[in-house]
């Protein structure tokens, strides 16, 4: 009962996910003496309330301040485990409500979700979350993914927005995690399923299929499914692409172009790989790709 309360209490005083960038208290020129300083900041609740700060920077046109600074400090003092159980809650909150809000820019939600990534690789590494918690985010990392109309990857000047790539690493952590119940991972796999093949006949051209690929063979690895359920899983693959239409002939290869990178990608690994679990997929990922001829 203490422990619910606590995450309450957590939960209650996590921020509104703060738009100010630079943060109070700091400017572009002592971000950049930070970043120089490779982010040391060894007051504990001086670098918590930096980070809080630095979550407005998620959706900061600039690449320098959004991906160069924000992304890059949150990630390295999570990574070292500068953050307990109560701060992390404090930080994935306002992660959430951003992947709920407006995005008008198109940075906000898929930089929320790669820094959501970084506080799902912090359980994985260390367990904090509840099973509760852990399953609240299996479902809002797939429902994220899933959503992602935004297929923008790196635009000159402008940087990286890739949405697809940061769910898929989301779901990649969370395959990782040696605590999730194996009755999540079809949820993780039906994200997938979805953005394999986007809609619209989008092609991706920035590594996103390779990105996809990794909760899959993570998936593999740990034995999540059996060989039934990936043949069922691969087999519903090819039926996306759909049949060939001259009147939708941009879209239909579009569509299979993606989904044969993400499927020959995969195999190649599959071939190389000298873990039998992953091996075990080569069978299924052929028979989808011999459905694509």
């Amino acid at each position: 009962m203490r422990h619910i309360v606590l995450l309450g209490l957590c939960l209650l005083a996590a921020p509104a996910f703060a738009r100010d960038c630079p943060p109070a208290g700091h400017t572009r020129a002592s971000l950049q003496a930070l970043k120089a300083a490779q982010f040391a900041v060894p007051d504990a609740a001086q670098k918590r309330r930096l980070a809080e700060g630095l979550l407005g920077c998620l959706s900061d046109p600039d690449p320098e301040l959004r991906d160069g600074i924000a992304f890059e400090a949150l990630s390295q003092w999570m990574r070292a485990g500068d953050f307990d159980a109560a701060a992390l809650r404090v930080l994935r909150e306002p992660l959430y409500a951003a992947l709920d809000g407006e995005d008008a820019a198109g940075f906000g939600k898929p930089f929320a979700a790669l820094i959501l990534a970084e506080v799902a690789r912090t359980d994985r590494i260390t367990p904090w979350m509840s099973a509760a918690e852990r399953a609240a985010m299996v479902d809002r990392a797939a429902a994220y993914v899933e959503s992602v109309r935004d297929y923008r990857g790196y635009s000159e000047g402008e940087g990286w927005r890739h949405g697809v790539a940061h769910g898929a690493d989301w779901l990649m952590q969370l395959s990782l995690n040696p605590a999730l119940e194996r009755a999540q991972y079809p949820r993780i796999l039906a994200a997938i399923a979805a953005q394999v093949v986007p809609r619209g006949g989008h092609a991706y051209v920035f590594g996103e299929p390779g990105r996809l690929a990794q909760p899959v063979l993570f998936g593999a690895q740990r034995g999540l499914l059996s060989a039934e359920e990936w043949d069922a899983w691969f087999a519903a693959l090819p039926v996306k692409v759909g049949k060939l239409d001259r009147a939708d002939y941009a879209g239909w290869l579009g569509r299979r172009h993606d989904l044969m990178a993400f499927l020959s990608g995969l195999y190649v690994q599959t071939d190389q790989s000298e873990d039998a679990a992953i091996k075990n997929l080569k069978p299924a990922i052929a028979a989808a790709l011999r459905q694509l001829r």
